[in-house]
């Protein structure tokens, strides 16, 4: 079947970068198999089959020991793939669900028990048919009394217009993918300034430092111009940042990534083990496994 877009890589290299041990992948996804769990009929996109024995083996060959499973807009909110993943994972696995605002509590306590610790919110008006401010209002308060975050997904340009709206959110949130900035501009201009004062200003926000293979505008592998979009935040803000493959990466058609490229991107956006293992390791642990944590 022809996707629109790539599939992920058959054989990804082993990365040089040797991840600190219980290292997290904090953003992945799980899609299908179709067959078991079908694609929702108002999807953007239809994607390859991208089970979760696909997902732990490449956990495993990266030298990881954890996921964070993340529902992609293919699925809708219909998260029973993503439940079926978590089941699985022995207790090694969280993650973000898609919820709708008529969810009900009892409903809400089955995901937390499986293992789902936040819920997504696509603000990338290309993906989604309409922006969810009232659900959104309506949803974090359901959610409040579990604990759980807010993950956001928006793009730079968009950001003027969201900033007031994301920054009254009560919980803690989470941005994917850095919103999306345009490296093909100064990381000290005014765009990527927006986002970092978005950041700086409301301590309850979290970055993913994710999908280089997205952002970047070189032809060569490497990312080079992502580097310093990635570094400035790992560095202003060690304590709230996260990292992820973002497997299978949907919506892909620049070029294939081989995760082992991904994964030794970290060294160079986190200079330190210090700050390698607050990014990979005590970061999502405190946000999505507190209980294991040593207070």
């Amino acid at each position: 079947m022809d996707y629109g877009w790539r599939v992920y890589h058959p054989n990804p290299r082993k990365p040089k970068f040797r991840a600190p041990a219980g290292a997290v992948d904090a953003h992945c996804h799980v899609f299908g198999p179709g067959d078991k769990f079908p694609y929702a009929p108002q999807r953007k996109y239809t994607p390859c089959d991208g089970p979760k024995e696909k997902l732990w083996m490449l956990r495993d060959h990266l030298g990881l020991s954890r996921n964070v499973i993340v529902q992609a807009t293919c699925h809708g909110a219909d998260n029973r793939a993503l439940v079926d993943a978590l089941l699985d994972s022995n207790g090694m696995a969280r993650g973000v669900a898609t919820v709708t605002r008529d969810i009900t509590d009892e409903q809400l306590q089955e995901l937390h028990a499986a293992g789902v610790r936040g819920v997504r919110f696509n603000f990338v008006k290309r993906l989604v048919d309409k922006l969810p401010f009232d659900s959104l209002e309506e949803i974090s308060r359901k959610i409040a009394p579990l604990g759980w975050h807010i993950v956001i997904y928006f793009e730079a340009s968009e950001l003027p217009e969201l900033y007031d709206f994301f920054a009254l959110l009560p919980t803690d949130v989470v941005v994917d993918h850095m919103g999306r900035p345009d490296v093909s501009k100064p990381v000290d201009g005014e765009e990527f300034g927006l986002f970092l004062k978005l950041l700086g200003e409301n301590p309850n926000f979290w970055c993913k430092v994710s999908c280089p293979e997205r952002l970047s505008l070189l032809e060569n592998v490497g990312y080079g111009d992502v580097i310093p979009f990635a570094r400035t935040v790992v560095e202003r803000f060690p304590d709230r940042v996260l990292w992820g493959t973002d497997w299978p990466h949907p919506n892909m058609t620049s070029h294939t990534p081989d995760e082992g490229d991904l994964a030794d991107f970290i060294p160079h956006i986190a200079l330190s083990q210090e700050l390698q293992q607050k990014l990979l390791v005590d970061n999502p642990m405190r946000l999505y496994w507190p209980e294991e944590v040593e207070q």
